[in-house]
């Protein structure tokens, strides 16, 4: 016959992990898959006036289509406007076209089908945005598209 205990301790069971690293990869991939990184900081100070026609063009950037180029005074508040490419600052239109190729030719695509998205402070001058469009038409990089807030109708 066997002998039965009265009143020991019992052990407490030890908690299953073998389940954890399954979810730890399964949130790693999520946040990898659902984020998305900023590309660019903005160091000019822009007011992106308002459009009566105005298109989305977020599918253009999903597909990495678009080279983004912003037009404004800069953030430590100099009064002259300045050509934000990527990550530098510059007042010369020249820079705009040599940036535009090197973009083009990082993309492996043709200058024609990538768009140039300007995004423009509404105070900024239009003697530099046509000189900043001169310079574009002088490559052939001829799609440009505007910033623009969808006007509210009242």
């Amino acid at each position: 016959m066997s002998k039965f205990r009265k009143g020991g301790k019992k052990d407490i069971p030890a908690v299953n992990t073998s389940a954890l690293p399954d979810i730890v990869f399964m949130l790693l991939f999520f946040f990898m898959v659902a984020t998305t990184m900023k590309e660019v900081d903005i160091l000019v100070d822009i007011e992106i006036p308002e459009g009566t026609s105005v298109t989305d063009i977020t599918s253009l950037k999903q597909l990495n289509e678009v080279d983004f180029l912003y037009i404004g005074k800069p953030m430590d508040g100099g009064r002259q406007d300045l050509i934000q490419l990527d990550d530098e600052l510059t007042i010369s239109v020249l820079r705009v076209a040599q940036w535009k190729l090197k973009k083009v030719e990082s993309k492996e695509r043709d200058i024609q089908y990538i768009v140039t998205s300007m995004k423009i402070d509404s105070g900024v001058r239009m003697r530099l945005v046509s000189s900043v469009k001169e310079s574009l038409r002088d490559i052939n990089a001829l799609k440009i598209c505007y910033a623009a807030k969808q006007k509210i109708n009242q």
